[in-house]
């Protein structure tokens, strides 16, 4: 095993807490971002005793807000849409949904929004409605149903860009009884502004404690290779 200085466990600090600047900064840019699910970062001891930055994600849910918009879809307690992707199929909680140039229910990046029979094509007509169980109505004939998966409690979701989650092999259907759809809402970003910015400002004085430890270990290596050796 490598011998740990001063100088590579400072070297270790910097990085942990640079990284979790960058989350930090990550969930400030997104603090208005419908259906946005903040990062946690945490630090790992490695075996030399250097912090290591790992992230997890924050799946608590944000608030409820009033659209009035039929095609806005929040979801209250757990559970998660199904978009496909070009990567694959991935969870989503923004549910400021639209319909695209061939009327395909999509998610606010064009992803479409999948059904139990795969992706849903809205046809014509005067009112749409989504029951709370995500079946999908236009003028009172069924159109599709909504898939809504979920994982079990305490699995980690690894983040994929805006409100994309990358769903875990332990993803299940959420039977239509349990399901928690309101129409005519959106969720809300769960990064709390005032938080993030707090957190923000106190990953800065860290950084700045340990460049100045740096600094002065710098400066003691200095006066021990070109002091201590002086003769008397």
């Amino acid at each position: 095993m490598p011998r740990t200085t001063g100088l590579t466990s400072a070297a270790g600090a910097l990085r942990y807490w640079e990284r979790r600047q960058e989350v930090v900064a990550h969930n400030l840019a997104n603090v208005s971002t419908d259906g946005f699910k903040g990062e946690r970062v945490f630090a790992r001891l490695l075996g030399d005793a250097t912090p290591a930055a790992q992230t997890a994600t924050d799946t608590r849910a944000g608030t409820l807000r009033q659209t009035q918009n039929p095609l806005d879809l929040a979801i209250a307690g757990d559970g998660y849409l199904v978009v496909q992707t070009p990567a694959g199929e991935r969870f989503s909680r923004g549910g400021a949904l639209a319909l695209d140039a061939g009327r395909r229910l999509v998610d606010p990046a064009g992803h479409p929004v999948l059904g139990e029979q795969g992706a849903i094509t809205v046809p014509e007509g005067a009112v749409l409605t989504v029951s709370p169980a995500g079946d999908l109505r236009m003028d009172g004939r069924p159109v599709a149903r909504l898939r809504l998966e979920r994982v079990p409690p305490g699995t980690p979701l690894a983040h994929e860009g805006g409100t994309l989650l990358v769903p875990d092999g332990a993803r299940q259907s959420i039977p239509p009884a349990e399901r928690q759809l309101r129409q005519g809402a959106v969720e809300e970003s769960n990064v709390s502004p005032i938080s993030a910015l707090v957190e923000m400002i106190g990953v800065q004085r860290a950084y700045a404690s340990v460049q100045k430890a740096v600094t002065t270990l710098d400066a003691v290596r200095g006066t021990a290779a070109t002091d201590l050796g002086k003769p008397v």
